[in-house]
């Protein structure tokens, strides 16, 4: 393709020019001040849905892969090399070419910002933090389907990225930035007065660059983050660390920046809203399906919502003994009867970015004494909770609380029998 020629040579022409020279980055402390001066003006490249849809700073992307970075660093001041991961990739039903919505790859998506685009790859540079994107093109076939393929200069400004280009150049980027950042290392040796015999190896470089994959375990699911690969990896399989990214961006994600925590405040506000429409549409006689698409057509209408955070829960009376009801086998399927309690757990995400929301409230619109004295148990326990909350405080402590409020709830509207101990004395036995 025409296109795919022209963003080749481009890279040709960048990788030509890294072999006589390094291209001068600025230091990774301007970078993030940089782009968190943009992320406070809500300037530069900007993410948004439309119409009235939060706006999104991509800059904010850049402070993620700064603080990776910089993790990384703070693990081992001489890392360097390459930080390598895959994207999502744009999976279709079983043996139909229907193609479900594609959701970016969280890990992914937290340094690149790429929701939109699938079957990518993303490299940062040690230790300079340098990002590229590496995305596909396609055939005329693909194309006359599915549109163009992407304009890699547009992507690169959308992106707010420092290069873009073809997947299939990957390989041999991969190959010569190894060999760019090696090389460095001994031309800044010789350049400090060391002579060959004076480097390890003899012109072989003190520490050899590494290929940073991302492997580890999500303890909620048992799942594995999956290590990019590409046709020609095993080449590194002698410098490849799968240990040191995980470690780094995963803490990292747990901080967030001002930035993010705007964009959640706008996400759990929509779903808030959301859950309010909801409450007043639900009757008696409806299905517990239409109070979920009641959610999903109020989010994605007036917040631009395309994803659930997670399956709806929308469990009315007896499928509120069921946790994560809603799913396969249990889909939402009850109708609403007088003198129900509907149990919602439902959020939405914005650009990635999730909310969580679970709230309580009779169908008839009125609580009867015992399900008012559970709600209120329960309540008790989350203004504990929040008044507890501050930097410092354990969550295992915030925990306890919680369940030592519902506790002294339950008790006292009878459903359980303290047997005349106290309510420490109970919890000791418990």
């Amino acid at each position: 393709m025409p296109q795919k020629s022209k963003n080749m040579s481009s890279y040709g022409a960048r990788s030509g020019a890294a072999a006589g020279y390094m291209m001068k980055m600025p230091p990774l402390a301007d970078k993030r001040a940089a782009a968190e001066a943009l992320c406070s003006t809500c300037s530069g490249p900007i993410y948004s849905q439309g119409l009235n849809t939060f706006k999104v700073p991509m800059a904010m992307f850049e402070v993620n892969r700064a603080k990776v970075v910089q993790s990384m660093l703070e693990q081992d001041p001489s890392a360097k090399g390459l930080i390598l991961l895959e994207g999502g990739k744009q999976t279709t039903r079983y043996d139909t070419d229907h193609e479900p919505v594609f959701r970016q790859e969280s890990y992914f998506h937290y340094l690149f910002g790429a929701s939109q685009y699938s079957d990518c790859f993303g490299t940062l540079s040690l230790p300079d933090g340098e990002a590229t994107l590496f995305v596909p093109t396609y055939g005329v076939d693909v194309a006359t389907v599915c549109g163009a393929s992407p304009d890699f200069e547009f992507v690169k400004v959308e992106l707010g990225l420092e290069y873009v280009y073809d997947v299939v150049d990957l390989k041999a980027f991969v190959e010569r930035e190894m060999k760019r950042l090696d090389e460095t290392e001994i031309e800044s040796s010789s350049s400090d007065g060391l002579n060959n015999e004076e480097k390890k190896g003899g012109g072989e470089p003190a520490t050899k660059s590494k290929l940073y994959l991302l492997k580890g375990l999500n303890t909620d699911s048992g799942n594995f983050a999956t290590p990019a690969s590409f046709e020609g990896i095993d080449k590194f399989r002698d410098v490849r660390d799968d240990e040191s990214l995980f470690r780094s961006i995963s803490e990292s994600r747990v901080f967030k920046s001002s930035a993010e925590i705007d964009i959640m405040r706008y996400t759990n506000w929509v779903s808030s809203m959301a859950h309010v429409e909801v409450m007043r549409a639900a009757k008696p006689g409806m299905m517990e399906y239409q109070l979920e698409s009641l959610f999903q057509h109020h989010t994605y209408t007036h917040g631009g919502c395309r994803h659930m955070s997670y399956t709806c829960i929308c469990a009315c009376g007896p499928s509120a003994n069921i946790l994560h009801y809603g799913h396969a086998g249990r889909p939402n399927s009850r109708l609403l009867e007088e003198g129900m309690i509907a149990l919602l757990d439902m959020g939405a995400e914005y650009k990635c970015y999730a909310s969580d929301i679970t709230c309580s409230f009779p169908i008839s619109g009125s609580f009867t004494d015992d399900q008012k004295s559970i709600y209120e148990a329960v309540l008790a326990a989350q203004i504990k909770v929040i008044a507890m909350l501050k930097p410092g405080v354990s969550w295992l402590d915030m925990h306890r609380e919680a369940e030592r409020e519902i506790l002294k709830g339950l008790i006292g509207c009878g459903v359980l029998d303290g047997g005349g101990k106290d309510l420490d004395e109970v919890i000791e036995t418990m």
